[in-house]
């Protein structure tokens, strides 16, 4: 079955860290530029960070750079989002997608853009 498992959520204090990866079944890959978006209530989807299919390109919102780190390990069929300096406003539901690039330095930031989602994992940030 092709699909992408999230898993790292859970409870941290403001200025802790946590890392998220997202696994990827039955489908090669390295051919799929990797995002990371999150939802907190009431809000819209929104872009947190994307990676290439090679992982030679990376962009990430404004909101978050300096304190995450999006990067992929093909062989392993998994990406990471690592989540330093967590804040409060940081806190949302978490997802992970994929699409289909025939490129390697191809990135995509928009939701309607990807093709497989996750299921999502909780991110709590305390104050």
């Amino acid at each position: 079955q092709v699909q992408l498992v999230e898993s790292g959520g859970g409870l941290v204090q403001a200025g802790g860290s946590l890392r998220l990866s997202c696994a990827a079944s039955e489908l090669t890959f390295s051919n799929f530029v990797n995002g990371w978006f999150r939802q907190a209530p009431g809000k819209e989807r929104e872009f947190v960070a994307t990676i290439s299919r090679n992982g030679d390109t990376t962009v990430y919102a404004d909101s978050v750079k300096g304190r995450f780190t999006i990067s992929r390990d093909n062989a392993k069929n998994t990406a990471y989002l690592q989540m330093s300096t967590l804040k409060p406003e940081d806190t949302a539901v978490y997802y992970c997608a994929v699409r289909s690039a025939s490129y390697n330095n191809i990135i995509f930031w928009k939701p309607g853009d990807y093709q497989l989602w996750g299921q999502g994992t909780q991110v709590t940030v305390s104050s």
